[in-house]
């Protein structure tokens, strides 16, 4: 029996290995016809063209543009030229708001030099909050009144009144205050230079004084909107415009207290106090922050011994590591300050830092020490270093020591016993420091970086807008206060950047071409592929470290730095690098070889550069025709030219700002305003392409009337040229149309913008004259039955021997209507003749369990497909396997991209630590006596409005709400077809079974098809292939020294850290306390409870 048994089992083994065995030959024997993969393409293709050409009219636009080849003159771009004209006008844009703030900075000295303070003035000024309020009788309150407000184009349609400026007051300080009354008084002076600046020159926009004693005057008056807590956060002298022009660049130590006696609210004052401090720095600043007890410890490890620039990345880095500190032992103020100055010493001697001034900033809450052997040995007598003081808490027992160290060591002492003394006491190191500049009177003209002023403006609009912001000190010139250096404030106005870029006009640059601007610091200014928002659920957001973008960071295949240096350096000069181009939101890499030029722009902090593209980026051609038959043409019903670019400037004359570019244009050119300014090479362009392009109009309403019809599905017809000129047909009724937004004007990436050609134009550019390049547009996440296809090809024009692209010309094409075309094409009937077929036969894609058919574009995404979710994917994606394997065959490869402005998710990791379980009812009386015993003395010292005082606290909530995302690095592979490899076919193992594809490209097109065996699965085998960016982790060390590289800048030219005639004397004084008597005998009290 057992050997029977044994006989069975063996019996069984092998029907199970023949079986597997014939399965797996099964699977095998399996074969696509790459005949019939091959007719369908061909067939595909030819109707794809026929269809492409017949409803575009290319050959028709590309004939029209060959007959005037013979009277146009075709030009080489010379960069150099262009660069420097570009700069020029850039210079001479930025010399006239230099001139306006000047004008403001005079007016404002003179008025204070005649005003004598009057300590009972009573004056009414227009408070921004304020104006048009009225009180429950209907009167208008208070410091409001009738303030006429009217809706104003050139200030991006906010209510404004341009013959008045408003005044702005913070929440936290007095509206009627002496100081503020006599300063609001004086500068009304400026109300009449502001209305004459803007005269003078109509394309200023807000102009401003921020007043040394906290008031803000800005011009346009505007009714000031609170934020949703009815609080006022914007402080003028907290921006960096008044924090650049009010003090030289500086190198700064700050040496914070973390000793046992700093505990509780006095450690929350220091760290407010620290961080209020980094905000007063910018990018010509550097820093380090210590804290103090037994030793001296850095918060930052890795800048252990030097100086980092204080840009945005390494002020938040302070602040995160700043609130992690905690206190313990005993307080030694002499081995910070010895680390202080060893720090600042060694940077001097090296060449590091800002060698301008120095400081360290001591926060503490008393020195017992005998420390004046530090300072003789470190800073006497020169005194190089000034040494400013901020003793926290309401304890004044040491007050003496810490204001003898400042007034010693030429800075200031300052006593901060509530959160809301904080801003006001920090801002006093900057009146210190800009006391030589003042005595001096050196006005010295500053430039800030990027920035978007979010706290200034609630509608988007404005709020998101980039913008740089020129300024500069206001001195008083009195003779008795001169030795004090008495700095009234700042005065100056904003650039918006997006009009400074318009002196570099897109036309003239090409369809890859573009213009940028950075800093003396090497941060970028404005480029095309500046990121500065990111999205936060629905809402737009600046991200944390939008202005301190680097210009290697964007011109990431500039890997030796040479461009960057060459700019910062504010060189003149040229550079070639093959570089790595994403159109279409990063889904299509093209291979450019870019031409950089640049030069710096005199009296400025700023360099320019502009790309121009080798081959057809660098040929322009000529073509002239009479202004009458460019006319007739320009206006014909389907033309539109690009609103965004300047055809005719319509910002100078008020009468022109509601002009769009396309009246402006027919108004000049028809003599109804010849006072416009306009681009006459830009509009000699425009007409001649009006005129080579005026067929296709006939052309198009030709087809659209033709008795046949139209094929269901075509949707547009479209072109555009170099001029920014477009023409457009809708062969479907809207009703009847998937593509909606195609074409309209808030469809950005398929119009003319101020940044980029349309997406179909750059990607066309790129591909062969003639050949249609097919894709379904990026983002397109419409229902299945809405989406659609783009087909579209260059237009060239050959002259003298070289070639220029003259414009795109394409089709937009329904999904379904394609997808049913394909389908017809791709099966064969039931009574094909199979017999002389290998493999499966008849064979067809449509409801067919046996195989999947796919068309893809050059790039591997899914242009057709029977499951319509796969539409827009990317074939690795789906099918992992077939995508590895053409890797592998060479018919694919992978391109890694970078992007160094990717936010990233936060991984948060919780922690808990075990605790002895307490009885409900001592928990409960623990709480209540930390309540007891601590709240109340908190109470005690805290000012209610510290709540006021700052948006950081405002801030601060939003990110523990949120807080997802932050700012990091990240690689993400794009992916080529090699067109040389027409077609292939392979068998895939995957396990138990095999899987055979068969691959074709489409004749004339950048399409694919592809055939895959269905019935093997081999997911297992072979993971999805993710175009997923992936964040660049880098290890501690790599970390460190990333953060620690000072990369080449280029230092302001002035410093002003030395005046023998500074009186030094006046430094500083304590605060008077406030105590409230009724909280206090209710601690005295509550404390005799809680001993009992």
């Amino acid at each position: 029996m057992w050997l029977v048994g044994r006989m069975r089992s063996v019996g069984v083994t092998l029907l199970w290995v023949l079986f597997s065995s014939w399965t797996i030959q099964t699977h095998a024997q399996m074969r696509i016809s790459p005949e019939i993969v091959q007719q369908w393409a061909n067939a595909f293709g030819k109707q794809l063209s026929a269809l492409s050409n017949r409803y575009s009219g290319a050959q028709l636009l590309q004939k029209k543009y060959k007959d005037v080849e013979s009277i146009v003159k075709m030009e080489e771009v010379d960069g150099f030229k262009m660069v420097k004209e570009f700069a020029e006008e850039m210079e001479n844009m930025l010399g006239r708001k230099m001139k306006s703030v000047k004008r403001m900075a005079e007016t404002a000295e003179d008025a204070d030099l005649y005003h004598e303070f009057n300590e009972t003035l009573q004056f009414d000024y227009y408070n921004s909050m304020l104006i048009n309020t009225l009180d429950e009788e209907g009167n208008y309150v208070s410091l409001g009144g009738e303030f006429a407000l009217e809706e104003n184009e050139h200030f991006n349609k906010l209510p404004v009144n341009t013959q008045q400026s408003v005044i702005q007051v913070p929440t936290n300080v007095y509206n009627k205050d002496p100081d503020i009354l006599n300063g609001v008084f004086m500068s009304e002076a400026l109300n009449e230079v502001f209305v004459s600046n803007f005269e003078k020159d109509p394309t200023l926009t807000w102009q401003y004084f921020g007043s040394s004693t906290g008031f803000f005057r800005l011009y346009p008056g505007i009714q000031w909107t609170p934020d949703e807590n009815g609080v006022v956060t914007f402080e003028g002298r907290n921006r960096n415009w008044y924090i650049q022009a009010a003090t030289s660049p500086k190198d700064i130590i700050i040496a914070v207290d973390i000793s046992g006696s700093m505990k509780g609210l006095r450690l929350t004052i220091a760290k407010h106090t620290i961080n209020t401090i980094l905000d007063t720095l910018s990018e010509n600043d550097f820093v380090n922050v210590i804290a103090y007890s037994d030793y001296v410890r850095y918060v930052e490890p890795c800048f252990k011994g030097t100086l980092v620039q204080a840009d945005l990345d390494n002020r938040e880095h302070f602040k995160l590591l700043v609130e992690e500190l905690q206190v313990k032992g005993e307080g030694k103020v002499k081995k910070a300050m010895k680390e202080s100055f060893k720090i600042l010493n060694e940077a001097s001697a090296e060449g590091r830092g800002s060698l301008c001034n120095q400081a360290i900033m001591l926060i503490t809450d008393g020195a017992m020490e005998d420390f004046q052997q530090v300072f003789e040995e470190f800073n006497w007598p020169d005194r190089k270093v000034r040494v400013f003081t901020y003793l926290i808490g309401r304890e004044l027992t040491f007050a003496n020591n810490v204001k003898w160290i400042a007034c010693n060591n030429k800075g200031y002492y300052t006593h901060i016993s509530t959160l809301a003394d904080v801003q006001e006491n920090v801002m006093e190191y900057l009146h210190v420091l800009s006391r030589p500049m003042v005595i001096n009177h050196d006005h010295d003209i500053i430039w800030t970086e990027a920035y978007m002023d979010s706290v200034l403006f609630n509608t988007q609009a404005e709020s998101l807008l980039l913008m740089t912001s020129v300024a500069m000190p206001v001195f008083s010139k009195k003779e008795e206060t001169l030795s004090h250096g008495i700095l009234l404030g700042v005065v100056g106005t904003d650039v918006p950047l997006k009009e400074l870029m318009r002196l570099a006009p897109r036309y003239k640059l090409g369809v890859h071409g573009y213009a940028f601007l950075n800093t003396n610091n090497g941060y970028i200014l404005s480029h095309p592929d500046l990121r500065p928002l990111y999205k936060e659920g629905k809402k737009l957001k600046p991200k944390p470290n939008y202005n301190s973008v680097d210009l290697s960071e964007v011109e990431w295949e500039d890997t030796e730095d040479a461009l960057r240096t060459a700019m910062v350096k504010g060189e003149t000069g040229t550079l070639s690098l093959d570089v790595r181009a994403t159109v279409d939101k990063g889904r299509t890499v093209v291979f450019l070889k870019n031409e950089y030029y640049y030069t710096t722009i005199n009296e400025t902090p700023f360099s320019l550069g502009i790309v121009l593209t080798k081959g057809y980026g660098k040929n322009v051609f000529i073509g002239n025709v009479s202004v009458e038959e460019g006319l007739h043409d320009l206006t014909a019903s389907d033309v539109t030219i690009a609103n965004e670019w300047t055809y005719c400037e319509t910002d100078i004359d008020p009468h022109h700002r509601k002009l769009t570019q396309f009246q402006a244009v027919v108004r000049y050119l028809t003599g109804k305003e010849p006072d416009l300014e306009c681009d006459e090479k830009l509009l000699q362009q425009t007409l001649f392409d009006a005129v080579v392009t005026a067929p296709m109009e006939a052309y198009w309403t030709a087809l659209l009337l033709n008795a046949s019809g139209i094929d269901g599905g075509v949707e547009t017809a479209f072109l555009g040229t170099r001029s920014g000129l477009m023409r457009m047909i809708r062969y479907a009724g809207v009703e009847k149309r998937v593509a909606n937004k195609f074409l309209l004007p808030s469809d950005k990436d398929n119009l003319f913008t101020m940044d980029h050609f349309p997406v179909w134009y750059r990607r066309a550019a790129e591909y062969p004259a003639g050949r249609f390049l097919y894709y379904v547009p990026a983002g397109d996440n419409t229902r299945a039955d809405g989406k659609f296809v783009i087909g579209v090809t260059s237009v060239t024009l050959n002259a003298n021997k070289k070639t220029a692209v003259a414009g795109a010309i394409g089709v937009q094409m329904s999904l379904e209507m394609l997808s049913k075309r394909f389908w017809s094409i791709a099966t064969q009937a039931n009574d094909t003749d199979c017999s002389a077929v290998e493999g499966l036969c008849p064979l067809s894609c449509i409801d067919n369990a046996d195989i999947n058919c796919f068309v893809t574009d050059s790039n591997g995404f899914i242009i057709i497909s029977e499951d319509r979710t796969d539409v827009g994917r990317f074939l690795g994606e789906v099918d992992g396997s077939v995508m590895s394997q053409l890797l592998r065959m060479g018919m694919f490869k992978r391109v890694s991209l970078y992007d160094y402005q990717a936010m990233c998710k936060v991984h948060s990791h919780s922690a808990s630590s075990a605790r002895p379980l307490l009885s409900p009812f001592y928990n409960l009386l623990a709480t209540l006596r930390w309540f007891l015993s601590n709240g109340l003395l908190f109470l005690l010292d805290f000012n209610i409005y510290s709540l006021w005082e700052s948006d950081r606290f405002v801030e601060a909530s939003k990110k523990s709400k949120g807080g997802l995302l932050q700012p990091c690095d990240t690689e993400y592979p794009s992916f080529i077809y090699e067109p040389s490899i027409k077609e292939t076919n392979s068998i895939i193992k995957c396990g138990r079974c095999q899987k055979m594809f068969v691959i074709h490209q489409v004749p004339d097109s950048n399409l694919l098809l592809l055939v895959i065996q269905a019935d093997c699965d081999c997911s297992r085998q072979y993971l999805p292939l993710t175009l997923e960016p992936k964040e660049v982790k880098y290890n501690a060390s790599v970390k460190c020294d990333r953060m620690r590289s000072l990369k080449i800048r280029r230092r302001p030219e002035s410093c002003h850290a030395y005046h023998p005639h500074e009186n030094a004397k006046d430094c500083g004084g304590a605060v008077s306390i406030r105590l409230s008597i009724i909280l206090f005998l209710a601690c005295l009290l509550i404390s005799e409870l809680i001993r009992r």
